[in-house]
């Protein structure tokens, strides 16, 4: 059973992993036994996480750069590839955020959302696919949302970039399954982590959330983790175009 979950030998890049759900999933991935290659866009963040991981023993370097970069994205695939005999798991994590009504918003905050939300993802998966299914094994794993599958409101952009994810995971899947790599996302419901304490210092919200959520919590980063692994590992090697919801029941709870 250990060896399905088993990620030694493996590579894996993850984007916005400076932090939050990404760092969560980086550690994760790293106590399974990959190699995890840490993104963010601040060098000496990424170079203290990855410090904190190779001290505990684990596997892990950064590479720097804007996920929204696609040169730059680029760059460090290819550079990913030729230091570690290739890149074999991929998480797309790296999002934003702007809470604002849809009547108030402006075009260039919704274009920047998509650009991180949606946009980066397609372009590093498009990339880090080509070697992954020259070597006929991958694993391409995006941080979608409960926000793909149901709306709320004074998150418009956010909302349609992860409904995007969603349908760019299922087509890729679609296409890529027969040549070795599965294509899957994670929706995350709400988490505790830097990009929610506007809602988690908010009472209000809280007590609405708790009365939501059967499990009656705020869920935390590494209980997103552990489906991260999953999906990563030998153990998902039949599960190709799921979207794998980690919400404690907030939206089985209609």
């Amino acid at each position: 059973m250990n060896e399905m979950f088993s990620l030694a030998g493996r590579t894996a890049l993850i984007t916005g992993a400076s932090r939050g759900l990404g760092f969560a999933m980086a550690q994760g991935l790293a106590q399974a036994g990959a190699h995890v290659v840490l993104n963010g866009r601040h060098p000496e963040t990424l170079q203290a996480r990855a410090l904190e991981l190779t001290q505990a023993g684990l596997k892990a370097s950064f590479a720097a750069f804007n996920a929204t970069d696609e040169a730059a994205a680029r760059n460090a695939i290819a550079a990913i590839e030729t230091a570690h005999g290739g890149l074999d798991i991929l998480i797309a994590n790296a999002g934003t955020n702007i809470r604002r009504s849809i009547l108030e918003m402006t075009t260039e905050e919704w274009r920047h959302v998509l650009d991180v939300d949606l946009t980066a993802c397609f372009t590093l998966a498009r990339d880090a696919a080509k070697g992954m299914v020259a070597r006929r094994w991958g694993r391409i794993i995006f941080t979608a949302s409960i926000l793909s599958t149901v709306g709320r409101s004074m998150v418009p952009a956010y909302t349609a970039s992860k409904h995007g994810v969603a349908g760019l995971m299922r087509a890729m899947g679609a296409e890529l399954g027969r040549t070795g790599v599965t294509v899957n996302a994670i929706a995350p419901g709400y988490i505790r982590t830097e990009l929610t304490r506007p809602l988690t210092e908010d009472a209000v919200f809280t007590a609405w959330l708790e009365s939501r959520t059967p499990l009656g919590r705020w869920g935390e980063p590494d209980e997103v983790a552990g489906a991260a692994v999953f999906l990563a590992s030998n153990a998902a090697s039949y599960v190709n175009g799921h979207l794998l919801t980690v919400d404690g029941g907030h939206t089985a709870n209609a």
